[in-house]
């Protein structure tokens, strides 16, 4: 059994350091240009090198995305762009577009490449062609596979390929996210990172009037909210770790660059305690129901298994009922402890007012609860909230913190 890495989204530097600290082993990210999120933070050149060296210090892989399509106009840029940041070592380079593999083993032939889910690879035969015509270290499989198809994958490709999976997150109603929709409604071009996401949006049921065949009735259930025809449910396999073990994954990756750092952080958590406890004890392990509450805490849609379990022809895995289950607010993060004084110095995130309820999450979990009962603002005055976004203020905790511990 092959113990898998924790594959973490890092959306900007306070993600990745919450993604590092709270037990990711690995965390995938992207440049200004060429990756499939756009709208994330995203790390320039410089930010890109102190992220690197950050996580290599700490003994966490970084993985970075090169996975849009590009066209013609854009390659010159492209290649100036790997050649920058090449130098920076990145562990590997998540690709798409068989255009991009090729222009990095011409500029890097030591490049490692890790063939993105865009491919939509789902035979081993596939899996193999790319490892030997461009050398893929690991294929990112497409998330519409079933479980015992990933293990059938497994047994027919070499040894030395690995195997990634998405485990927890966002879900896409098109096969593998290769969608047009965004192209189409908005000139957002989603293939190129700057989707709009139409499949989000609430769309309503019309019949024809100038239709002449009454047999022919929409399939499709509508609310009093529209219908979400086209939008997927999130992924949760928490409670499914040792089937995903079993199957010679080498990689669990948890979708969401553009979710919050406490989501960053609660996902690692979960998954790197779960995977731990498996593959430690295996035969006594049992799921823990504490990491089933800590993942409904954060921002989602309804959650489900994905494809592991059922075939998308039969349920496509839509949502009924529109927007996120929003999760639990955070007030903030912690910026240093005075054991001397018992008090936390915490960056503001959302407001907290004196008399609310907080704990803290850490790597070890979640603190005891605990109600506010002073606030102090940077300047050491007492304040009943802190409305400023960013404010640094100062709280007295029952017990030790640490910096980057979570306040919500």
């Amino acid at each position: 059994m092959i113990k898998p890495e924790i594959l973490s989204p890092a959306g900007n530097a306070e993600k990745l350091h919450a993604a590092v600290r709270f037990g990711a082993d690995a965390v995938y990210l992207a440049g200004l240009r060429f990756g499939m999120r756009a709208g994330a933070g995203n790390f320039t050149a410089d930010e890109l090198k102190d992220a690197v060296q950050y996580a290599h210090s700490r003994g966490v892989k970084v993985y970075l995305t090169l996975n849009t399509m590009p066209r013609d106009g854009e390659y010159r840029e492209l290649e100036s762009f790997i050649s920058e940041v090449n130098e920076i070592k990145p562990d590997a380079y998540i690709v798409a577009d068989i255009g991009v593999m090729q222009t990095l083993h011409e500029l890097c032939p030591e490049a490692v490449i890790h063939v993105s889910t865009q491919t939509s690879v789902v035979s081993s035969k596939t899996a193999e062609t790319y490892m030997k015509l461009f050398g893929a270290r690991r294929i990112v499989l497409a998330r519409e596979l079933s479980l015992s198809e990933i293990k059938e994958i497994r047994k027919n490709v070499s040894r030395e390929l690995e195997l990634e999976t998405f485990v927890h997150g966002a879900m896409c109603v098109s096969y593998s996210g290769r969608c047009l929709l965004s192209n189409h409604f908005t000139g957002r071009d989603g293939n190129r990172g700057e989707c709009a996401q139409p499949c989000r949006w609430n769309y309503k049921l019309y019949k024809l009037e100038e239709s002449k065949d009454e047999t022919r009735q929409p399939g499709i259930e509508q609310t009093e909210d529209g219908t979400f025809i086209m939008s997927s449910r999130d992924m949760c396999m928490i409670e499914h770790i040792p089937e995903l073990c079993e199957a010679g994954i080498s990689s669990f990756k948890i979708e969401g660059r553009m979710k919050s750092t406490y989501y960053t952080a609660a996902t690692a958590l979960a998954y790197k305690k779960a995977v731990d406890a498996y593959t430690d004890s295996p035969d006594g392990y049992t799921p823990d129901p504490s990491l089933t509450e800590l993942l409904q805490s954060v921002t989602h849609r309804k959650y489900d298994t994905g494809y592991y379990f059922s075939d998308p022809m039969r349920d496509a895995k839509i949502v009924d009922e529109p927007g996120y289950i929003t999760e639990r607010p955070y007030f903030g993060i912690v910026k240093g402890y005075d054991a001397r004084t018992g008090y936390a110095e915490v960056r503001q995130k959302n407001k907290l007012v004196c008399g609310d309820k907080v704990r803290f999450l850490t790597p070890s979990g979640e603190t005891e609860p605990f109600r506010i009962e002073k606030i102090q603002n940077e300047e050491k005055e007492s304040v009943i909230s802190t409305p400023h976004p960013k404010m640094i203020f100062y709280i007295k905790t029952p017990y030790p913190v640490g910096e980057g511990d979570i306040l919500h």
